[in-house]
């Protein structure tokens, strides 16, 4: 997968935490923009390694001594390699003084070389949570993400379900909103995948007859949770007679649902008059917990028939 980056993206996006400062290599005016292949790199970001090439490279006290340690032949071509490379940029930390030597390679071979107080330890860290989120697969589902006993819960179902209404009453119980109607998912890991809400959405929802609401001023920052790993998903529908007769009675209607190529533990719950969805969703995440710990509540309920069946006989 290919991305487009820049030192100034860099920059910018990374300026509230870590305060860097462009020291040399501006980039070709013909060609602004790196075009990067992740595919081709180890990590999207990481202390100096020209093995498992980084697409930014940090060079912390560790490395500085490293590199200083070298005889200048050595020093030389390694330096080259660092800078003929794939390399996007070059972030000096721990308060380095950048030696002539690299400030003339990058610009030489127009690679941004940047510079910051902070510990490469933390650079690594913050900006690797930042370069994930730009580079990893995205994907926006219909539906309310919310916080719910601890897991991420995507509540889905079709248009006036009652998400929403369902979501607000959840509130009330003292579980929180991470996102209503349009939650982003990010892929973060082998089978983990991050939700969280577009900018332009946080704290708010919509609910069909009051309108517009600001959960946050309404119930506090308590109401609201930043973002969270999905964890399960609840499907509410509404089911004709016919549908509702061929429901499992003993176990339920578990599946899975593929976001983003991983698989996600999906429960249908039917929506009817008269029933309290907020304590079905609160019994379904409980019952998600206790299977997820080995504790499957059918199983056991027919274990003790077959038993009370062996002890008649």
């Amino acid at each position: 997968m290919s991305e487009l980056l820049t030192a100034e993206s860099i920059i910018l996006n990374l300026s509230k935490q870590i305060e860097l400062e462009w020291l040399a290599g501006n980039e070709d005016p013909d060609k602004p923009l790196h075009e990067v292949d992740v595919s081709k790199h180890a990590t999207l970001i990481g202390h100096l390694n020209l093995i498992h090439k980084n697409v930014i490279q940090v060079i912390g006290h560790t490395e500085c001594d490293y590199l200083n340690s070298l005889d200048e032949n050595v020093l030389q071509e390694i330096l080259l390699q660092l800078f003929t490379g794939d390399t996007a940029a070059i972030i000096l930390a721990d308060d380095i003084q950048a030696p002539e030597k690299l400030i003339n390679l990058a610009n030489q071979h127009k690679v941004p070389l940047l510079a910051c107080k902070a510990d490469s330890n933390d650079v690594v860290d913050i900006a690797r949570y930042y370069l994930n989120s730009l580079f990893s697969d995205k994907e926006i589902i219909h539906g309310v993400f919310m916080e719910v006993l601890g897991r991420g819960v995507l509540i889905t179902g079709e248009s006036s379900v009652g998400k929403s209404e369902l979501a607000l009453e959840l509130i009330t119980h003292g579980h929180r909103l991470i996102a209503d109607d349009a939650p982003e998912f990010t892929r973060i890991g082998p089978d983990i995948l991050d939700g969280r809400s577009p900018s332009v959405l946080k704290d708010f929802m919509e609910v069909r007859g009051l309108g517009i609401l600001n959960i946050r001023e309404m119930y506090g920052d308590n109401a609201l949770k930043e973002n969270k790993h999905l964890r399960l998903v609840i499907h509410l529908k509404r089911l004709n007679s016919n549908e509702r007769s061929k429901l499992d009675r003993l176990d339920g209607h578990h599946r899975s649902r593929t976001i983003l190529g991983i698989e996600i533990p999906e429960i249908l719950i039917p929506v009817a008059p008269g029933r309290n969805m907020a304590v079905l969703v609160e019994a379904a995440v409980r019952n998600y917990i206790l299977r997820s710990q080995g504790h499957d509540a059918t199983q056991q309920l027919i274990a003790l028939q077959k038993q009370a069946i062996n002890n008649n006989k």
